[in-house]
C-alpha cells in the first residue's frame, strides 16, 4: 500500500532528493515549501494555524500520514562567541524550533493513526558539540533535537517513531560542479540522506525510535 509522506521544506537540494526518493517508491508525496513551486504547496511552517489547516486538509483527503520528514533549515555564524548576534538566534529559532514544533503539534494525531509512521529531522554534529562561532545554531539544532525525542516518548507503543538523523553537513551535484577541485570530505549527499530517511521504514518502529542515526560514521 502506498504510504503518505510529508515532506516539510522541499525548496532545497535535500527536499527535492527526499521527494524524489519517496516518488521513485510509489508513496504518495505532500510537498510543503514556504514558496510554493515544483508541486509544493505553499505554507509559513512558522504559522501555527496554516500548520493546522494543512494537518486538517491532509487528514481529510488520506485520513492518516505514514511519514514526515521535516527539512526546514538555516545557518548562520560569528566569527567570535561575543559577536553571536541573537537576531541570527531568532532566525534560526523560526526556521528550525518552531517550525517544527508547529508540525509535529499538528500532526502527532495523524502519525498515531499510521500503521508504521515515521517522524524524521535532520540535526548536526554541532548540536552535540557546540564552538564559539556556531552557539545560535547548535543551540537550535539541539532544542529541535530534545523536542523530537520528547515526541518520540509520547510515541512509545505505538506503531510509529521518532528519529533523528545526524550530519556534518550536506553536498549535492551543484555544489560540486561549482567547485569541483573541493573533496567535501565528511559531507553527506542528499541522496544518501534521501535513502538513509526512507531506511528507517524497514526497521521497527521500536528500535528507530528516540534514536540519533549517525550519518558521518
Amino acid at each position: 500500500m502506498s504510504r503518505v509522506i510529508l515532506v516539510a521544506g522541499t525548496g532545497s537540494p535535500a527536499g527535492r532528493a527526499v521527494v524524489r526518493r519517496f516518488t521513485e517508491l510509489g508513496d504518495t508525496v505532500v510537498a510543503v515549501s514556504r514558496s510554493g513551486g515544483d508541486g509544493a504547496l505553499a505554507v509559513d511552517l512558522q504559522d501555527a494555524t496554516a500548520v493546522r489547516e494543512l494537518a486538517e486538509r491532509v487528514g481529510a483527503e488520506h485520513g492518516r500520514v505514514d511519514g514526515i520528514v521535516h527539512l526546514v533549515g538555516g545557518w548562520r555564524g560569528s566569527k567570535t562567541f561575543a559577536e553571536t548576534s541573537l537576531e541570527d538566534w531568532e532566525l534560526l529559532h523560526g526556521l528550525l524550533v518552531r517550525t517544527l514544533q508547529n508540525v509535529s503539534l499538528a500532526f502527532e494525531p495523524l502519525l498515531r493513526a499510521s500503521e508504521n509512521g515515521r517522524f524524521v529531522i535532520v540535526s548536526a554534529k554541532a548540536a552535540q558539540a557546540p564552538t564559539r562561532t556556531n552557539a545560535a545554531y547548535a543551540a537550535a539544532k539541539a532544542a529541535a533535537e530534545a523536542w523530537t525525542l520528547s515526541l518520540a516518548d509520547a510515541l512509545k507503543g505505538t506503531s510509529s517513531a521518532a528519529a533523528i538523523l545526524v550530519i556534518t553537513a550536506l553536498v549535492h551535484d551543484g555544489m560540486r560542479a561549482a567547485n569541483p577541485d573541493k573533496q567535501y570530505k565528511g559531507f553527506t549527499d542528499v541522496d544518501d540522506l534521501a535513502r538513509a530517511v526512507t531506511a528507517l521504514w524497514d526497521e521497527d518502529p521500536a528500535a528507530v525510535n528516540g534514536q540519533r542515526i549517525d550519518l558521518t560514521a
